[in-house]
């Protein structure tokens, strides 16, 4: 089904380090009941089935329950909530949140312990209210499927940040690398890092989910480096996407990421996997260039794992 993502307002009660949003919030207003419907009811003419909610941070509008109300009249078959998990945190909330129409539920967890996430988050306490966000929304039996954003500061954590959530019973995780707009472009010196070091980690937190048979996917991160693990790239799940963002409307969200947001070279035209992949970042290649990015040629066993 295809997917409309309203971007609500950009207020949050998180300061996250690689926020691409940057500072939006200090000057654009949450957007009214009257815009949001008009999007809703636009996408839904569309043919869009799928409602993501985001900001920012969705729970902290005003009229978030409201909204998710209006979507459910709609007959969205699908409502998600993309979410710093805080509020949820509130036992009260949540159950007003799934009365609401919520049927989805994606709360963001940076780290295994409150050290990293809070670090990241700049926010304290914040790791604790997520995880007691997660474990309410599990208690009421939600889907529940979490990212968590690869920086400098936890991609050494990954196989402890999956253990964590299958722990905490999550059913769907996602590792997407960090992607160097807003916040994150003003701190990529010590945030970014380079994705040759990360790669161990990744799959050994990805072998964590798939043991545990859960869905799990990475975001952001080329065919190249993902040898054997193919499989479990979200770009080739992703549903088309339309982003109601700041002013703008975004028609597709995966030709944004094609034309605007990735990039790729002449070499890629040689991979085996060059009519798939997006290739990364193109902020990424600025930072630290082509060196890290092999064509991947001659490979019978694709998705055989190492």
């Amino acid at each position: 089904m295809e997917r409309v993502d309203i971007k609500v307002g950009f207020y949050c009660n998180n300061q996250c380090a690689f926020c691409v949003q940057g500072r939006k919030r200090d000057f654009l207003p949450a957007k009214s009941v009257a815009e949001i419907k008009a999007a809703l009811i636009e996408a839904k003419d569309k043919g869009k089935e799928e409602v993501v909610f985001t900001g920012g941070e969705p729970t902290l509008h005003p009229e978030f329950l409201r909204l998710v109300e209006i979507a459910k009249d709609l007959d969205f078959k699908q409502i998600q909530i993309q979410s710093n998990g805080r509020r949820f945190a509130y036992l009260d909330f949540c159950l007003k949140t799934i009365k609401a129409g919520a049927t989805q539920f994606s709360p963001a967890l940076h780290g295994h312990q409150a050290k990293i996430h809070d670090l990241l988050t700049d926010a304290p306490g914040s790791f604790e209210q997520t995880v007691a966000g997660i474990k309410n929304l599990k208690k009421l039996n939600q889907y529940v499927l979490t990212n968590t954003v690869i920086t400098s500061k936890n991609y050494k954590f990954l196989p402890e940040i999956a253990k964590l959530l299958i722990s905490l019973g999550v059913d769907q995780f996602q590792f997407a690398f960090v992607h160097i707009l807003g916040t994150a472009e003003k701190n990529k010196d010590w945030l970014v890092p380079r994705n040759s070091k990360i790669m161990p980690y990744v799959k050994k937190g990805l072998d964590v989910g798939i043991k545990a048979g859960k869905k799990v996917t990475t975001e952001a991160i080329p065919y190249c480096l993902m040898r054997g693990y193919e499989e479990y790239i979200a770009e080739k799940i992703i549903p088309t996407t339309r982003i109601y963002d700041a002013g703008f409307v975004v028609e597709d969200y995966g030709q944004y990421r094609l034309n605007k947001g990735k990039i790729r070279r002449k070499e890629c035209e040689q991979c085996q996997f060059g009519n798939e992949c997006e290739g990364p970042w193109k902020e990424y290649v600025e930072l630290y260039g082509w060196s890290e990015f092999k064509p991947v040629k001659n490979n019978p066993k694709k998705y055989a794992r190492k």
